[in-house]
C-alpha cells in the first residue's frame, strides 16, 4: 500500500497517525453507474497531485499523520460485506484515532454506522446526499445502497442535507424537521445553524458524493441536478466540525471516469479540508 498523499514514512506508521484511513471498494448492490469499487487508487492519485498547505486552516494536517488500512474485500453478499465492516470497525475503535472510509457504494455505511452507535450513546449521523437512502428494503435486501441510513434513522439522531431524490415508500421514514431539502437551503444560510443546533455532541458525517451538483461532480452513479456547490458544502462542515465532536467520516460513490480527473481531485480535496478542519487548532 501507498502512502497517503505520497508523504514520508514518518507520518503513516498505525502508532503516529492520528488518522486512519480504510477503502471499502465494495459496488454490489449499485443499480445504474457502476466504478465505486475502483475509487481508492483514483482517489490516492489525486492526493499525490494536491498541495499539502490548506490556505483557509494556514495548517499542513498530513503532518498528524494518516495511517492506510487494508482494504475491507468482503463482496459475497451485501449482508456479509456489512457485517464485515461492523466488525472490523469494532476492531479500530478502541485505538482512539480519527476514523475515515472511502466506498464503494453507500451501503458500506451501514456497517460503520452499527458499530459506532454502540461506541457513542446518542450518536448524530449527518447524511449529505442527494437521496434520501431510507428504504427499508431495495432488491430483497435491506444492505442496499439505497437503503444506507434506513438503519441509522431508528438508532442514531439522522440529519439530512441536500435530499433531491427520493421514493414515497420513504416517507414513513422521514423526519422533516430534521432533513433539508436541496431546494429549501438553495441561496440561504440559517438552515445550516438550524440543523447543527438539533445535532448531539457526537457526529458521524457519511457524505455520498452526488450530493454536489453534477456540473461539478459528474463521476458518480446516480447523479441528480440541484446539487450542493463546493463553498456551500465546505462552509457547512466547518461549522459542524468547530461546534460538534466529529468522530469519523466517511466518502462513497465516486465512480471514476476514464479522462474526468476533476471530480477525483474534487474528493481528494475534500478529504483533505475535513482532516484540516478536524485539527485545524492541533499544535495552535
Amino acid at each position: 500500500m501507498r502512502n497517503f498523499a505520497g508523504i514520508e514514512d514518518e507520518y503513516c506508521s498505525f502508532e503516529d497517525a492520528a488518522t486512519l484511513l480504510q477503502s471499502i471498494p465494495y459496488d454490489g448492490t449499485s443499480t445504474w453507474g457502476k466504478g465505486a469499487d475502483k475509487a481508492f487508487p483514483a482517489f490516492l492519485r489525486a492526493l499525490e497531485n494536491m498541495e499539502l498547505y490548506d490556505i483557509e486552516t494556514d495548517s499542513e494536517v498530513y503532518k498528524t499523520g494518516v495511517h492506510i488500512l487494508p482494504d475491507i474485500k468482503e463482496s459475497s453478499s451485501p449482508e456479509a460485506m456489512v457485517n464485515s465492516v461492523y466488525e472490523a470497525v469494532k476492531e479500530v475503535i478502541p485505538s482512539k484515532k480519527f476514523l475515515t472510509f472511502f466506498g464503494g457504494e453507500h451501503s458500506v455505511s451501514i456497517g460503520i454506522i452499527r458499530a459506532l452507535t454502540e461506541r457513542y450513546e446518542n450518536l448524530t449521523v449527518l447524511q449529505l446526499d442527494a437521496h434520501s437512502d431510507l428504504r427499508a428494503t431495495y432488491n430483497g435486501t435491506p444492505y442496499n445502497h439505497a437503503c444506507a441510513v434506513h438503519e441509522a434513522s431508528k438508532t442514531t439522531n439522522l440529519i439530512q442535507v441536500g435530499i433531491r431524490s427520493m421514493d414515497s415508500c420513504e416517507l414513513p421514514f422521514l423526519n422533516h424537521e430534521k432533513c433539508f431539502f436541496a431546494h429549501d437551503i438553495h441561496n440561504k444560510t440559517a438552515w445550516m445553524t438550524n440543523s447543527i443546533s438539533q445535532m448531539t455532541n457526537h457526529v458521524y458525517v457519511t457524505i455520498d458524493l452526488d450530493v454536489f451538483d453534477p456540473s461539478i461532480m459528474p463521476s458518480t452513479g446516480t447523479p441528480e441536478p440541484g446539487g450542493l456547490d463546493w463553498y456551500t458544502v465546505i462552509a457547512y462542515l466547518r461549522q459542524v466540525f468547530r461546534n460538534k465532536n466529529v468522530v469519523g467520516f466517511d466518502i462513497v460513490e465516486l465512480a471514476p471516469q476514464e479522462g474526468q480527473k476533476a471530480s477525483d481531485f474534487l474528493t481528494a480535496k475534500l478529504y483533505y479540508k475535513l482532516l484540516s478542519y478536524k485539527f485545524e487548532n492541533h499544535g495552535k
